[in-house]
């Protein structure tokens, strides 16, 4: 997998978990408001890409949950720091639903890879 698919579904990840979060909320899922929501966890995405050098393999089991703390920790860390709140409730559900978003696409590849080696050696053997 490149880096780009797999940055550009993390990207989707949190977009859905920042609409998914607005709307239980009765919050307005208008484009300023969800990135407004969604930028603190997409920079600490982007920080855990780096620190995880995801550039080498980004579906890897070790990359995603790299990705996945920095996403949850920078992110929390970012909306105190822009004034916003990060009551424990909300630190609890982010937490998990970036980790089953996040982790989860990517054992799901991994799976799915795994299923397709297994296939074609089973069909190459004589």
């Amino acid at each position: 997998m490149k880096v780009a698919q797999a940055a550009t579904i993390d990207v989707v990840c949190i977009l859905l978990f920042a609409v998914v979060g607005r709307r239980s909320h009765a919050e307005a899922s208008d484009l300023l408001g969800v990135l407004g929501t969604a930028w603190p966890f997409l920079a600490g995405c982007a920080i855990g890409f780096v620190v995880a050098r995801a550039w080498r393999r980004p579906e890897s089991l070790s990359t995603s949950v790299i990705v996945w703390i920095s996403t949850v920790a920078a992110g929390m860390l970012l909306r105190l720091l822009s004034g916003d709140t990060a009551k424990l409730p909300f630190v609890i559900v982010a937490t998990l639903v970036l980790g089953l978003l996040l982790v989860g696409w990517r054992a799901g590849y991994r799976a799915i890879q795994r299923a397709r080696i297994r296939h074609t050696s089973r069909a190459s053997a004589p």
